[in-house]
């Protein structure tokens, strides 16, 4: 239809509803007219202030999201009750009552608690001989003698410690006593505290120990002492022992052991400085977890001014023997 010849001046638009209009119809519209042609229409006249211009319906889906309350959502801080908060009042006691109490007498039941500990606290008491063993050298063979009883519990325990070494067919070269105290200061160490007798060589001496005995890293067992002797003299003592499992029944012991003295004893062949290193293998076999017989060899070397007191005694200062001995305790 053509209106460029139509004039739309007086054309009354105050009652035209243009608000509710069906786009789907329109668009229907459009398809089944042909495009109409606005170029030439005269809107200069138009009355728009009476046309209802209502806002189309929302798209379904669209304006949610700023209606939305987002409140609930995770990670929104929720507010706090001042009664949930956490306070800082002190916890209750720890209650220090017996239910036995309110039946039976407290002194009574306070003997009966005492008697239950003492009779439940572990205590034992064993005989231990690490060393057993004949040592066969050059020269004439020996023996060695190496152990400790022991009773007491985890924390507390007396210990009678005793090493001994000599020649067969000879009075021991060497016999020590320790008996001392051992205190269990965590898990892994205890203290030692207590007196050592050397009984050979002649003179005697007689020693204050103070000593450290346990588990270090990697399972090592080690064991520090120091001594110091009725005249004066002051010495120290250095162990550290490993346990090479190959099977659940053989194991492989390596060990060395390092003395050392402050001062010359020229008396008992003992010079300042480094005395005496000893290292040593022992290869066990654990018939039970208490009776193992073992071979190994021991390499023992006299060090510094120990070394020339030896020579002049007629002693060599180095010594190789082959083991074999029984590990045993009860």
């Amino acid at each position: 239809m053509d209106h460029s010849g139509m004039d739309h001046g007086d054309m009354d638009h105050a009652s035209m509803d243009h608000g509710v209009s069906d786009q789907g119809d329109a668009d229907q519209g459009d398809a089944a007219q042909p495009e109409t042609d606005h170029s030439q229409m005269d809107h200069g006249e138009m009355d728009h202030s009476q046309m209802e211009h209502a806002m189309p319906q929302a798209v379904e889906g669209e304006g949610v999201a700023s209606a939305m309350d987002h409140s609930m959502h995770h990670g929104a801080s929720e507010p706090v009750n001042p009664a949930d908060a956490p306070g800082d009042a002190a916890p209750p006691p720890v209650p220090n009552d017996h239910a036995a109490d309110a039946v039976f007498p407290p002194s009574m039941m306070a003997m009966s608690r005492h008697a239950m500990m003492a009779e439940s606290r572990f205590r034992t008491t064993a005989a231990i001989f690490d060393i057993f063993e004949y040592r066969a050298h050059k020269g004439e063979d020996g023996y060695r003698v190496e152990g400790a009883f022991w009773t007491g519990g985890d924390t507390d325990r007396a210990v009678l410690a005793f090493d001994g070494e000599g020649a067969f067919g000879e009075a021991p070269e060497s016999v020590e006593l320790d008996a001392y105290w051992s205190h269990a200061l965590d898990p892994y160490f205890n203290l030692q505290l207590g007196l050592r007798l050397d009984l050979r060589p002649d003179p005697e001496r007689t020693y204050a120990l103070l000593g450290v005995q346990g588990l270090a890293p990697y399972w090592i067992e080690v064991e520090a002492q120091l001594f110091v002797s009725n005249k004066g003299d002051v010495h120290l003592s250095a162990t550290a022992a490993h346990d090479i499992r190959v099977t659940q029944n053989f194991v492989v012991e390596p060990e060395v052991e390092l003395d050392v003295a402050m001062q010359d004893v020229p008396e008992l062949g003992i010079g300042a400085g480094f005395d005496t290193l000893e290292l040593s293998a022992r290869a066990r076999y654990e018939l039970t977890r208490n009776f193992a017989p073992y071979v190994g060899i021991s390499w023992e070397k006299k060090l510094g001014d120990s070394a020339r007191f030896a020579r002049l005694e007629g002693e060599r200062p180095s010594v190789v023997s082959f083991l074999a001995g029984l590990r045993f305790w009860f």
